[in-house]
């Protein structure tokens, strides 16, 4: 049984709103609030992804409104509060993410590149759907039960086949107990057990030692 591989497709909303490089900074500011959304892709042709258009990019005509940029790295925000249409205030390229991307992978790049949306596209760069930050937080929605069949069938029986080790699942907190010889294989079932998607957090109860895999 392999063990669940949650990606960016599994997660994802699949019907992305979007915009053209024409459309202006007051449609986009409306789209954002209609969608409650924070950022838009931007598309060109049959929906390739050229661009984002962020909050952060649509902010600087109200921050330099009245006053003019000081600093040298506000140039190109200041450069922004005069633009009107969406492929002036694009970021480009976008930041992207393919379908089949781990969740994981998913998150480091919006931790990487600090930002709350990615558009999801395909080999040829169309644009498939949107993630968000909430989005890969599905994974920890799993039930107990599931998470509890998985480290059963997959990680116990792969790294521990034969050994009685007893475990509970709590609001995705697993706790491992019972006797285990093999101290070297602590910290392998610890990893393994983190590794499956949606669990919170690992405590070990092996032998009377306990110890949190956190």
């Amino acid at each position: 049984m392999p063990a669940a591989r949650y990606t960016v497709s599994d997660v994802m909303t699949h019907t992305a709103v979007a915009i053209g490089r024409e459309a202006s900074y007051k449609e986009i500011v409306e789209l954002m609030h209609e969608w409650k959304v924070s950022a838009v892709p931007v598309l060109e042709g049959e929906g390739r992804v050229v661009g984002v258009v962020s909050e952060a990019d649509l902010l600087p005509k109200e921050e330099f409104r009245r006053e003019h940029p000081r600093l040298p790295e506000q140039l190109d925000e200041a450069s922004k509060a005069g633009a009107v249409l969406a492929e002036e205030l694009m970021s480009s390229p976008a930041v992207t993410v393919h379908p089949d991307a781990t969740v994981a992978e998913a998150a480091r790049i919006m931790a990487r590149k600090q930002v709350k949306r990615l558009p999801v596209v395909n080999a040829l760069g169309m644009l498939e759907g949107v993630v968000s930050r909430s989005d890969l937080l599905k994974v920890f929605l799993r039930p107990d039960e599931e998470l509890e069949e998985e480290i059963r069938q997959v990680v116990l029986a792969e790294l521990a086949p034969g050994v009685s080790l007893d475990f509970s699942v709590r609001d995705g907190v697993v706790t491992l107990r019972g006797p285990l010889r093999d101290r070297a294989l602590v910290p392998l079932l610890a990893r393994a057990v983190r590794a499956v998607e949606g669990v919170v957090d690992v405590r070990m109860e092996l032998d009377g030692v306990v110890a949190s895999a956190a």
